[in-house]
């Protein structure tokens, strides 16, 4: 009996372990709905080119808030998302959408990973992902001028068409 009852006991304490350590495991992963409501509201903002140290600003906090928020790593709270929502210019329903339906993707994350589809898109994230911090934010400044560049060159071209079509 007494075996019995130490064998008991020390498989009971070990999942006692086990399920603390998972308790733990899952306090330090931001859950899924955090982290996309937290890209919804990333995406606003840079839509409308508005600075995390901007926002933070309108709503009375720190970037780091917002920062924090954006990743998923604190929760917004009701009132904080309307305070977000306004000074983002939309609604909360904006925001949240259908991010409760995991079966219907959003049209942000559509629009997003739209890119992805072009040619060189998947090596071009792969090689960012695995480049230094540094050197992603110099690698980004290029790619940047020169899609800035480019689209300035197509305008260029496309304002020299319709005044060619003028003169004709």
């Amino acid at each position: 009996m007494a075996l019995s009852y130490t064998y008991n006991s020390f498989y009971l304490s070990g999942l006692r372990d086990r399920f603390e350590m998972k308790a733990r495991e899952q306090e330090n992963t931001p859950n899924r709905l955090d982290v996309a409501l937290g890209l919804r509201i990333r995406q606003r903002r840079k839509a409308l080119g508005v600075s995390q140290t901007a926002l933070a600003e309108a709503i009375g906090l720190t970037f780091q808030q917002i920062q924090k928020y954006e990743r998923g790593f604190n929760r917004v709270s009701f009132s904080r998302l309307v305070d977000i929502a306004h000074a983002l210019d939309c609604r909360v329903v904006d925001l949240i959408g259908d991010l409760d339906d995991a079966n219907i993707p959003s049209p942000l994350f559509r629009q997003d990973t739209a890119h992805l589809r072009e040619s060189g898109a998947p090596e071009l994230l792969a090689a960012y992902a695995a480049a230094p911090p540094a050197l992603r934010r110099v690698i980004l400044k290029l790619v940047v001028e020169i899609a800035k560049d480019q689209h300035a060159h197509q305008a260029d071209e496309a304002g020299a068409a319709r005044a060619a079509q003028v003169e004709h």
